[in-house]
């Protein structure tokens, strides 16, 4: 089983609709996925047809501040192989209650490890969808992963935010999680009449090399509208150029491992 946070600190830049379409994808392709919404604002969990305004100890909030077990928290959504846990906007305050908690960055991956140790519970991937922040959020997910995904979105000031990132994830390496590894980078909401697109998508593989991945995720209005029907665009319109780079997307994230597993 992999855990995988996918990351930015910047928002808007495409990671929720990454996290819903890739586990969709996955899951397609009997691939068994929990997806964990660690973001306040609940994006994940409304993208997926569940609601986000519910009793938060039914959330990754009761969890977290241990008033629920993981199991007891883990929902169905409508589509096969697929589960979440859900969130919702008290999680925003746990920065504050835990502040007391030196251990408080190991919260995640101890609740976690709780679960899948002592349940027979199986799961090809573990989906974190980040907070579009630094925050102590963002430090227990990266803390619990075994590698990033990183959306990066083809827009003016995208490489600069992705700096400030890079340093983060070493001193999380440094301090607390060695074996953190960035799997990829998606270039995001790509407008190939822009050149400015073409220019980011040239220095960002100038720079990262393979670990930018070939698919890219183009602008497109159905992406933006599947949300709202709560479901991934790969359902909703599985003709539209969104559903068409998520799919080869997935195609590439799965070929991807058995490279790392053939590298190994």
């Amino acid at each position: 089983m992999k855990v995988i946070s996918v990351i930015n600190q910047k928002g808007g830049v495409g990671k929720t609709t990454t996290v819903i379409n890739l586990a969709a994808g996955l899951s397609k392709q009997n691939k068994k996925i929990l997806v964990i919404d660690l973001d306040p604002q609940g994006n994940a969990t409304t993208g997926l047809g569940l609601s986000n305004i519910t009793n938060s100890e039914e959330t990754i909030y009761g969890a977290l501040n241990g008033s629920k077990h993981i199991s007891d928290i883990i929902k169905k959504t409508n589509f096969n192989n697929l589960d979440i846990i859900t969130s919702n906007v008290d999680l925003s305050g746990l920065e504050v209650e835990t502040a007391g908690d030196e251990k408080r960055a190991f919260i995640l991956k101890a609740r976690l490890s709780t679960y899948f140790n002592e349940n027979e519970a199986f799961y090809d991937y573990v989906l974190i969808d980040c907070p579009p922040s630094l925050s102590l959020l963002t430090v227990m997910a990266l803390v619990s992963s075994n590698a990033l995904l990183v959306p990066l979105q083809t827009e003016f000031f995208a490489l600069e935010g992705l700096t400030q990132l890079m340093k983060t994830i070493e001193r999380i390496k440094v301090n607390l999680n060695p074996s953190l590894d960035i799997r990829g980078i998606l270039l995001t909401m790509y407008d190939k009449r822009n050149k400015l697109s073409a220019q980011v998508e040239k220095e960002a593989r100038d720079y990262f090399k393979d670990k930018v991945y070939e698919t890219v995720i183009p602008r497109n209005v159905r992406l933006s509208e599947a949300p709202s029907h709560g479901m991934p665009v790969l359902i909703y319109d599985k003709t539209c150029p969104g559903s068409k780079s998520y799919f080869s997307f997935t195609d590439e994230f799965i070929n991807q491992e058995t490279e790392i597993g053939s590298a190994a």
